[in-house]
């Protein structure tokens, strides 16, 4: 498994038994909005696809603290999607690592050219980690997603670039 730079954070492929320590991620309180939910059904389906991929993070001793779904793996022109990435315990620094831990495996273990994502717009958090990792934001897709309570919100659009990345890369090996 990869480990980040400061050597206590580790990735990995998911297992069938990470399934519920993800599900039960997804549905801390106030996840259903930020992060999105499925059930046990859909994350099956998902998890048996080609074209996805589930990444656990992993703590030093062996315990998950986050999680990452990728999909589009298989696309022609090279552009995969992070689906969802959330940390169980937001707030202890791990939300940046791990963002460029997910970067590196999809950079290096698929032909992604271009990452991109949509994050809510008022999701100040999640923009501030994405940007920090080497994000760009592309565009605003007006009203497209509903909310739990049926109102709807703006999602912002974003993307790394393979040569950013590189780019990123090299300059963290520098410092």
């Amino acid at each position: 498994m990869p480990q980040n730079d400061h050597g206590r954070l580790s990735l990995g492929r998911a297992t069938p038994s990470d399934l519920p320590f993800i599900m039960e991620t997804e549905r801390l309180p106030g996840f259903d909005k930020m992060v999105g939910r499925w059930t046990a059904d859909q994350h099956k389906a998902a998890y048996s696809k080609p074209s996805y991929a589930y990444l656990i993070g992993t703590e030093i001793g062996g315990e998950a603290f986050g999680f990452a779904i990728i999909r589009d793996l298989d696309d022609p022109h090279g552009n995969v999607c992070l689906k969802r990435i959330a940390i169980a315990s937001p707030g202890r620094g791990y939300g940046t690592p791990f963002l460029g831990m997910v970067l590196d495996w999809v950079f290096r273990e698929a032909t992604a050219y271009r990452v991109w994502l949509d994050v809510l717009a008022d999701n100040d958090r999640a923009r501030h980690v994405y940007t920090r990792g080497g994000f760009t934001e592309e565009g605003l897709l007006r009203r497209a997603y509903k909310l739990p309570d049926e109102s709807r919100i703006d999602l912002i659009l974003m993307s790394i670039l393979r040569p950013e990345w590189l780019k990123q890369r090299l300059t963290r090996s520098a410092e």
